[in-house]
């Protein structure tokens, strides 16, 4: 562990230009603990050796945190949180910035304030429910500086799910796999309807790890109609 450790502060900071404290490599470490105890009463992840946690889930996350458009303060939705990838990770190496995490299953929205109080990490908090659920107006429609999303869905369904939580000239932050030109490609429509338009395709590749990463980063240049999202299900089934 102390080796995976190591090699994960000196990696941060030489590809991500982050200083980690022991105290957040306290937390990480926290973090990881609790994941792989967790995981034996639900599902959360199907990676638990160090290594891969470490840089598959953590390091893989906090590649936001060197992507241009990425601000280390305000406000952050991050919507799918599963397992709290990748704002918990974020949030530990920014505590700037204010994140709340969306997630369909309570399971996993007690796991996340549960260890966000083991962390003691206040301006983190999880909330159960579905990203169609809150986009009404007059609730966090149009609030959030930044949102972002992982292992949720395609590119044409995370939009409709996410962008309407997006301030005007705020960005949605879409963490994908090596195909994410396909995925912009099949967008367009969906872009155009909603309001965004992609401004940076952020390719990285992991240490100690096969792949390519990539981060769509969409600016959201005008107000989403107030018909989007549509009902829960018809994202998914029928894509924009």
């Amino acid at each position: 562990m102390h080796d995976v450790q190591a090699s994960f502060r000196t990696e941060a900071e030489a590809r991500l230009g982050l200083t980690l404290s022991d105290t957040q490599l306290g937390q990480y470490q926290t973090y990881y603990q609790w994941l792989v105890e967790w995981n034996e009463k639900m599902n959360l992840t199907a990676i638990t050796d160090a290594e891969g946690v470490y840089f598959k889930h953590f390091f893989d996350s906090m590649t936001l945190l060197a992507v241009p458009q990425f601000r280390t303060e305000g406000t952050l939705l991050d919507v799918g949180a599963g397992a709290g990838f990748p704002s918990l990770p974020v949030h530990i190496a920014a505590p700037g910035v204010h994140a709340t995490v969306l997630d369909s299953l309570n399971k996993r929205i007690g796991f996340l304030n549960e260890l966000a109080a083991a962390l003691r990490l206040p301006n983190y908090k999880a909330v159960h429910g579905r990203a169609e659920d809150f986009a009404a107006p007059n609730q966090w429609r149009g609030t959030y500086d930044q949102v972002t999303a992982r292992a949720v869905a395609r590119l044409n369904v995370l939009l409709e799910l996410c962008l309407p939580y997006v301030k005007k000239g705020g960005h949605f932050f879409a963490l994908k796999g090596p195909d994410a030109d396909n995925e912009v490609s099949e967008a367009k429509r969906a872009l155009d309807l909603l309001g965004g338009r992609v401004v940076n395709v952020v390719k990285t590749e992991l240490p100690f790890v096969e792949g390519t990463r990539n981060i769509i980063v969409v600016e959201k240049i005008k107000d989403t109609p107030k018909q989007y999202p549509r009902k829960a299900g018809t994202p998914s089934k029928t894509p924009l």
